[in-house]
Protein backbone atom coordinates (compact mmCIF):
# COMPACT_ATOMS: atom_id res chain seq x y z
CA UNK A 1 0.00 0.00 0.00
CA UNK A 2 2.98 2.49 0.78
CA UNK A 3 3.88 3.13 -3.23
CA UNK A 4 0.85 4.58 -4.37
CA UNK A 5 -0.74 5.84 -0.99
CA UNK A 6 0.48 9.73 -1.28
CA UNK A 7 -0.97 9.31 -4.87
CA UNK A 8 -4.58 10.47 -4.69
CA UNK A 9 -3.93 13.04 -1.82
CA UNK A 10 -0.01 14.83 -3.11
CA UNK A 11 -1.68 18.31 -3.13
CA UNK A 12 -3.06 18.17 0.08
CA UNK A 13 0.53 16.39 1.53
CA UNK A 14 2.41 19.02 0.04
CA UNK A 15 -0.03 21.65 1.18
CA UNK A 16 0.05 20.29 5.04
CA UNK A 17 3.78 19.26 5.65
CA UNK A 18 4.73 22.76 3.22
CA UNK A 19 6.49 20.74 0.85
CA UNK A 20 6.63 20.87 -3.09
CA UNK A 21 4.76 18.49 -5.06
CA UNK A 22 8.08 16.67 -6.70
CA UNK A 23 8.93 16.32 -3.18
CA UNK A 24 5.94 14.27 -2.70
CA UNK A 25 6.49 12.39 -5.82
CA UNK A 26 9.75 11.36 -4.43
CA UNK A 27 7.43 9.33 -1.57
CA UNK A 28 6.78 6.86 -4.53
CA UNK A 29 9.95 7.22 -6.39
CA UNK A 30 11.95 5.91 -3.61
CA UNK A 31 10.04 3.29 -3.05
CA UNK A 32 11.08 2.11 -6.93
CA UNK A 33 14.36 2.97 -6.64
CA UNK A 34 15.37 1.30 -3.22
CA UNK A 35 13.48 -1.87 -5.04
CA UNK A 36 15.89 -2.28 -7.70
CA UNK A 37 18.90 -3.96 -5.79
CA UNK A 38 16.64 -4.87 -2.98
CA UNK A 39 14.93 -7.16 -6.08
CA UNK A 40 18.63 -8.19 -6.99
CA UNK A 41 19.40 -9.36 -3.35
CA UNK A 42 16.26 -11.49 -2.76
CA UNK A 43 17.37 -14.79 -4.89
CA UNK A 44 20.77 -14.82 -2.55
CA UNK A 45 19.07 -14.58 0.47
CA UNK A 46 16.27 -16.82 -0.35
CA UNK A 47 19.13 -19.47 -1.61
CA UNK A 48 20.76 -18.97 1.86
CA UNK A 49 18.12 -18.66 4.14
CA UNK A 50 15.11 -20.17 2.67
CA UNK A 51 11.71 -18.17 2.03
CA UNK A 52 10.42 -18.34 5.39
CA UNK A 53 13.38 -15.81 6.87
CA UNK A 54 13.25 -13.92 3.85
CA UNK A 55 9.73 -12.93 4.74
CA UNK A 56 10.49 -12.41 8.15
CA UNK A 57 12.54 -9.64 6.62
CA UNK A 58 9.56 -8.62 5.25
CA UNK A 59 7.49 -8.03 7.78
CA UNK A 60 9.96 -6.23 10.16
CA UNK A 61 10.76 -3.42 8.00
CA UNK A 62 6.97 -3.30 7.05
CA UNK A 63 6.65 -2.44 10.53
CA UNK A 64 9.49 -0.14 11.30
CA UNK A 65 8.26 1.76 7.62
CA UNK A 66 4.75 1.99 9.36
CA UNK A 67 6.30 3.46 12.35
CA UNK A 68 9.40 5.81 11.59
CA UNK A 69 6.31 7.23 8.63
CA UNK A 70 4.10 8.48 11.54
CA UNK A 71 6.93 9.76 13.54
CA UNK A 72 7.06 12.46 10.74
CA UNK A 73 3.04 13.89 11.16
CA UNK A 74 4.09 15.20 14.34
CA UNK A 75 3.66 18.68 14.33
CA UNK A 76 6.18 19.84 16.62
CA UNK A 77 8.84 19.38 13.80
CA UNK A 78 10.17 21.62 11.02
CA UNK A 79 8.46 20.35 7.13
CA UNK A 80 12.40 19.10 6.04
CA UNK A 81 12.43 17.07 9.23
CA UNK A 82 9.16 15.96 9.04
CA UNK A 83 10.02 14.93 5.38
CA UNK A 84 13.07 13.00 6.24
CA UNK A 85 10.92 10.77 8.36
CA UNK A 86 8.55 10.24 6.09
CA UNK A 87 11.24 9.33 3.07
CA UNK A 88 13.17 6.81 5.62
CA UNK A 89 9.63 5.16 6.47
CA UNK A 90 9.22 4.82 2.73
CA UNK A 91 12.77 3.21 2.51
CA UNK A 92 12.09 0.56 4.75
CA UNK A 93 8.66 0.20 2.99
CA UNK A 94 10.42 -0.60 -0.10
CA UNK A 95 12.62 -3.34 1.40
CA UNK A 96 9.56 -5.06 2.18
CA UNK A 97 7.31 -4.93 -1.34
CA UNK A 98 9.98 -6.20 -3.45
CA UNK A 99 10.50 -9.21 -1.46
CA UNK A 100 6.59 -10.61 -1.49
CA UNK A 101 7.10 -9.93 -5.27
CA UNK A 102 10.10 -11.62 -6.35
CA UNK A 103 9.53 -14.70 -4.40
CA UNK A 104 6.26 -15.22 -6.14
CA UNK A 105 7.21 -17.67 -8.89
CA UNK A 106 9.76 -19.53 -6.47
CA UNK A 107 6.71 -19.82 -3.73
CA UNK A 108 4.49 -21.25 -6.11
CA UNK A 109 7.19 -23.74 -7.57
CA UNK A 110 7.98 -25.12 -4.13
CA UNK A 111 4.90 -25.51 -3.03
CA UNK A 112 2.76 -26.16 -6.02
CA UNK A 113 2.32 -28.35 -9.00
CA UNK A 114 2.03 -27.79 -12.61
CA UNK A 115 -1.87 -27.00 -12.14
CA UNK A 116 -1.25 -24.73 -9.60
CA UNK A 117 1.07 -23.04 -10.24
CA UNK A 118 0.00 -20.04 -12.80
CA UNK A 119 -2.54 -19.63 -9.95
CA UNK A 120 -0.63 -19.39 -6.91
CA UNK A 121 1.92 -17.19 -9.09
CA UNK A 122 -1.27 -14.87 -10.07
CA UNK A 123 -2.60 -14.63 -6.31
CA UNK A 124 1.15 -13.43 -5.47
CA UNK A 125 1.49 -10.78 -8.36
CA UNK A 126 -2.03 -9.42 -7.61
CA UNK A 127 -1.56 -9.17 -3.87
CA UNK A 128 0.37 -5.99 -4.58
CA UNK A 129 -1.74 -4.24 -6.96
CA UNK A 130 -4.94 -5.21 -4.58
CA UNK A 131 -2.98 -3.16 -1.43
CA UNK A 132 -2.50 -0.35 -4.58
CA UNK A 133 -6.04 -0.74 -5.01
CA UNK A 134 -6.87 -0.58 -1.43
CA UNK A 135 -4.20 2.55 -1.29
CA UNK A 136 -5.88 4.54 -3.21
CA UNK A 137 -9.28 3.88 -1.82
CA UNK A 138 -8.24 4.40 1.63
CA UNK A 139 -6.02 7.05 1.67
CA UNK A 140 -8.15 10.11 1.13
CA UNK A 141 -11.21 9.09 2.90
CA UNK A 142 -10.07 8.56 6.62
CA UNK A 143 -9.31 11.83 7.49
CA UNK A 144 -6.48 14.36 6.68
CA UNK A 145 -2.99 13.73 5.56
CA UNK A 146 -1.86 12.99 9.47
CA UNK A 147 -4.75 10.35 9.97
CA UNK A 148 -4.19 8.77 6.78
CA UNK A 149 -0.76 7.93 7.76
CA UNK A 150 -1.21 6.41 11.15
CA UNK A 151 -4.00 4.16 9.26
CA UNK A 152 -1.56 2.53 7.11
CA UNK A 153 0.49 2.58 10.38
CA UNK A 154 -2.19 0.53 11.61
CA UNK A 155 -3.11 -1.73 8.77
CA UNK A 156 0.92 -2.84 8.21
CA UNK A 157 1.11 -4.00 11.91
CA UNK A 158 -1.82 -5.49 11.81
CA UNK A 159 -0.95 -8.41 8.81
CA UNK A 160 2.82 -8.21 9.89
CA UNK A 161 2.30 -11.32 12.23
CA UNK A 162 0.73 -13.45 9.45
CA UNK A 163 4.53 -13.90 8.25
CA UNK A 164 4.96 -16.86 11.06
CA UNK A 165 2.00 -18.96 9.11
CA UNK A 166 4.81 -19.16 6.00
CA UNK A 167 6.70 -22.22 6.16
CA UNK A 168 10.06 -22.90 4.19
CA UNK A 169 8.96 -25.65 1.95
CA UNK A 170 6.91 -28.82 1.61
CA UNK A 171 7.76 -32.28 3.05
CA UNK A 172 7.66 -33.66 -0.40
CA UNK A 173 8.33 -31.64 -3.30
CA UNK A 174 5.22 -31.48 -5.87
CA UNK A 175 7.25 -31.36 -8.46
CA UNK A 176 11.15 -32.19 -9.98
CA UNK A 177 11.73 -28.75 -10.63
CA UNK A 178 10.92 -28.01 -6.78
CA UNK A 179 13.21 -30.65 -5.68
CA UNK A 180 16.29 -28.78 -7.61
CA UNK A 181 18.08 -25.92 -6.50
CA UNK A 182 17.83 -22.39 -9.10
CA UNK A 183 20.43 -21.49 -10.96
CA UNK A 184 21.94 -18.14 -9.16
CA UNK A 185 21.01 -14.67 -10.49
CA UNK A 186 24.72 -14.33 -11.74
CA UNK A 187 24.21 -17.37 -13.86
CA UNK A 188 21.14 -15.91 -15.08
CA UNK A 189 23.00 -12.82 -16.05
CA UNK A 190 25.52 -15.07 -17.97
CA UNK A 191 23.64 -16.82 -19.75
CA UNK A 192 21.76 -13.90 -21.18
CA UNK A 193 25.20 -12.37 -22.30
CA UNK A 194 26.07 -16.02 -24.27
CA UNK A 195 29.00 -16.87 -21.61
CA UNK A 196 29.72 -20.10 -20.62
CA UNK A 197 27.67 -21.26 -17.81
CA UNK A 198 26.18 -24.68 -16.13
CA UNK A 199 23.81 -26.78 -18.68
CA UNK A 200 21.37 -26.08 -16.43
CA UNK A 201 21.49 -22.48 -16.76
CA UNK A 202 22.20 -22.22 -20.40
CA UNK A 203 19.68 -20.61 -23.04
CA UNK A 204 19.89 -21.03 -26.54
CA UNK A 205 19.33 -17.41 -28.53
CA UNK A 206 15.75 -17.72 -29.19
CA UNK A 207 15.35 -17.83 -25.26
CA UNK A 208 17.49 -14.84 -24.53
CA UNK A 209 15.70 -12.88 -27.30
CA UNK A 210 12.28 -13.82 -25.81
CA UNK A 211 13.29 -12.94 -22.37
CA UNK A 212 14.22 -9.95 -23.28
CA UNK A 213 11.06 -9.01 -25.12
CA UNK A 214 9.15 -9.95 -21.83
CA UNK A 215 11.32 -8.28 -19.56
CA UNK A 216 10.53 -4.92 -21.72
CA UNK A 217 6.36 -5.52 -22.00
CA UNK A 218 6.50 -6.89 -18.23
CA UNK A 219 8.25 -3.31 -17.14
CA UNK A 220 6.04 -1.31 -19.53
CA UNK A 221 2.96 -2.79 -17.90
CA UNK A 222 3.85 -2.49 -14.39
CA UNK A 223 5.65 0.94 -14.61
CA UNK A 224 2.50 2.71 -15.95
CA UNK A 225 0.11 1.12 -13.64
CA UNK A 226 2.47 2.02 -10.87
CA UNK A 227 3.49 5.26 -12.46
CA UNK A 228 -0.56 6.39 -12.84
CA UNK A 229 -1.22 5.59 -9.50
CA UNK A 230 1.86 7.77 -7.80
CA UNK A 231 0.60 10.49 -10.56
CA UNK A 232 -3.02 10.08 -10.31
CA UNK A 233 -4.17 13.57 -8.37
CA UNK A 234 -1.50 15.65 -10.33
CA UNK A 235 -3.01 14.19 -14.06
CA UNK A 236 -6.59 14.47 -12.86
CA UNK A 237 -7.05 17.01 -11.01
CA UNK A 238 -6.15 19.69 -12.69
CA UNK A 239 -9.13 18.89 -14.94
CA UNK A 240 -11.88 19.23 -12.27
CA UNK A 241 -11.74 15.58 -10.84
CA UNK A 242 -11.63 15.46 -6.80
CA UNK A 243 -8.90 13.50 -4.32
CA UNK A 244 -11.32 11.24 -4.16
CA UNK A 245 -12.11 10.27 -7.95
CA UNK A 246 -8.66 10.03 -8.40
CA UNK A 247 -8.45 7.59 -6.28
CA UNK A 248 -11.67 5.93 -7.31
CA UNK A 249 -10.33 5.61 -10.94
CA UNK A 250 -6.76 4.39 -10.07
CA UNK A 251 -8.61 1.36 -7.54
CA UNK A 252 -11.00 0.93 -10.42
CA UNK A 253 -8.11 -0.15 -13.22
CA UNK A 254 -5.99 -2.41 -10.22
CA UNK A 255 -9.26 -4.04 -8.99
CA UNK A 256 -11.02 -4.87 -12.07
CA UNK A 257 -7.79 -6.15 -13.17
CA UNK A 258 -7.94 -8.24 -9.51
CA UNK A 259 -11.06 -9.61 -10.60
CA UNK A 260 -9.88 -10.28 -14.58
CA UNK A 261 -7.09 -12.42 -12.93
CA UNK A 262 -9.08 -14.14 -10.38
CA UNK A 263 -10.95 -15.60 -13.14
CA UNK A 264 -8.15 -15.91 -15.87
CA UNK A 265 -5.80 -18.09 -13.62
CA UNK A 266 -7.46 -21.20 -13.40
CA UNK A 267 -8.01 -20.77 -17.37
CA UNK A 268 -4.33 -20.25 -17.52
CA UNK A 269 -3.55 -23.81 -15.16
CA UNK A 270 -6.05 -26.03 -17.13
CA UNK A 271 -7.14 -24.82 -20.46
CA UNK A 272 -4.31 -22.60 -22.12
CA UNK A 273 -0.99 -23.90 -20.38
CA UNK A 274 0.60 -24.13 -23.45
CA UNK A 275 -0.77 -21.40 -25.06
CA UNK A 276 0.15 -18.53 -22.10
CA UNK A 277 2.42 -16.34 -24.99
CA UNK A 278 -0.77 -16.44 -27.49
CA UNK A 279 -3.14 -14.77 -24.70
CA UNK A 280 -0.54 -12.29 -24.01
CA UNK A 281 -0.52 -10.92 -27.61
CA UNK A 282 -4.41 -10.60 -27.39
CA UNK A 283 -3.94 -8.56 -23.91
CA UNK A 284 -1.52 -6.66 -24.27
CA UNK A 285 -2.49 -4.46 -27.59
CA UNK A 286 -5.65 -3.78 -25.91
CA UNK A 287 -3.79 -2.46 -22.69
CA UNK A 288 -1.72 -0.08 -25.08
CA UNK A 289 -4.66 1.10 -27.09
CA UNK A 290 -6.06 1.99 -23.20
CA UNK A 291 -3.12 4.10 -22.24
CA UNK A 292 -2.92 5.73 -25.62
CA UNK A 293 -6.82 6.95 -25.38
CA UNK A 294 -6.06 8.72 -22.29
CA UNK A 295 -4.34 11.64 -24.06
CA UNK A 296 -7.74 12.06 -25.47
CA UNK A 297 -10.61 11.19 -22.37
CA UNK A 298 -8.46 13.44 -19.71
CA UNK A 299 -10.61 16.30 -19.74
CA UNK A 300 -13.40 17.62 -17.47
CA UNK A 301 -17.00 15.55 -17.46
CA UNK A 302 -15.71 12.66 -18.84
CA UNK A 303 -15.69 10.42 -15.87
CA UNK A 304 -18.00 7.41 -16.93
CA UNK A 305 -15.48 6.99 -20.02
CA UNK A 306 -12.47 7.45 -17.91
CA UNK A 307 -13.54 4.62 -15.66
CA UNK A 308 -14.47 2.09 -19.09
CA UNK A 309 -10.60 3.14 -19.86
CA UNK A 310 -9.34 2.24 -16.64
CA UNK A 311 -11.42 -1.06 -16.60
CA UNK A 312 -9.65 -2.12 -19.90
CA UNK A 313 -6.67 -1.20 -18.86
CA UNK A 314 -6.84 -3.64 -15.50
CA UNK A 315 -8.46 -6.62 -17.09
CA UNK A 316 -5.86 -6.48 -19.30
CA UNK A 317 -2.67 -5.42 -17.43
CA UNK A 318 -2.84 -7.81 -14.02
CA UNK A 319 -3.87 -11.35 -15.80
CA UNK A 320 -0.33 -10.26 -17.87
CA UNK A 321 1.81 -10.53 -14.58
CA UNK A 322 1.71 -14.09 -13.72
CA UNK A 323 1.40 -14.85 -17.54
CA UNK A 324 5.40 -12.98 -17.77
CA UNK A 325 6.35 -14.70 -15.02
CA UNK A 326 5.65 -18.00 -15.88
CA UNK A 327 7.00 -17.75 -19.45
CA UNK A 328 10.23 -16.25 -17.60
CA UNK A 329 10.02 -19.01 -15.15
CA UNK A 330 10.30 -21.46 -17.96
CA UNK A 331 12.69 -20.05 -20.31
CA UNK A 332 15.03 -19.57 -18.00
CA UNK A 333 14.29 -22.57 -15.47
CA UNK A 334 15.81 -19.96 -13.09
CA UNK A 335 12.29 -18.97 -10.94
CA UNK A 336 13.67 -16.28 -8.33
CA UNK A 337 15.94 -15.11 -11.02
CA UNK A 338 13.69 -13.80 -14.04
CA UNK A 339 11.31 -12.51 -11.34
CA UNK A 340 13.81 -10.22 -9.97
CA UNK A 341 15.01 -8.87 -13.17
CA UNK A 342 11.42 -8.55 -14.06
CA UNK A 343 10.39 -6.48 -10.98
CA UNK A 344 13.58 -4.76 -11.38
CA UNK A 345 12.66 -3.59 -14.82
CA UNK A 346 8.81 -2.58 -13.50
CA UNK A 347 10.12 -0.04 -11.28
CA UNK A 348 13.21 1.36 -13.00
CA UNK A 349 10.77 2.08 -15.87
CA UNK A 350 8.43 3.46 -12.77
CA UNK A 351 10.84 5.83 -11.93
CA UNK A 352 11.56 6.75 -15.75
CA UNK A 353 7.77 7.21 -16.36
CA UNK A 354 7.64 9.50 -13.21
CA UNK A 355 10.26 11.90 -13.53
CA UNK A 356 9.54 12.32 -17.21
CA UNK A 357 5.97 13.57 -16.57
Amino acid sequence: MAWPWFGPISNNTAAEFSISLDAVNWLGNIVALVYLPTALLIPTITSRYGIRICCQIGAVTLVLAAWIRYAGTARSLSPNAAYVLLIVGQFFASIAQPIYQVIGPKYSETWFNLNGRTTATMIIAISNPVGGALGQLISPLVGNTRQSILVLGIMSTAVAPLVFLIEKAPPTPPTYAASKESPSLFSLCRAMLGLEVEPAAYMSIRERIDFTIIVLIFGVLVAASNGFAILSAQILQPVGYSASESGFMGACMLLTGMVSAIITAPLFDRVFTHHLAVTSKVFVPFVAAGWFSLIWAVRPHNTAALFVIMTVIGVGSLPMLAVGMELACELTRNADGSSAILWFAGNLFAVVFVLGE
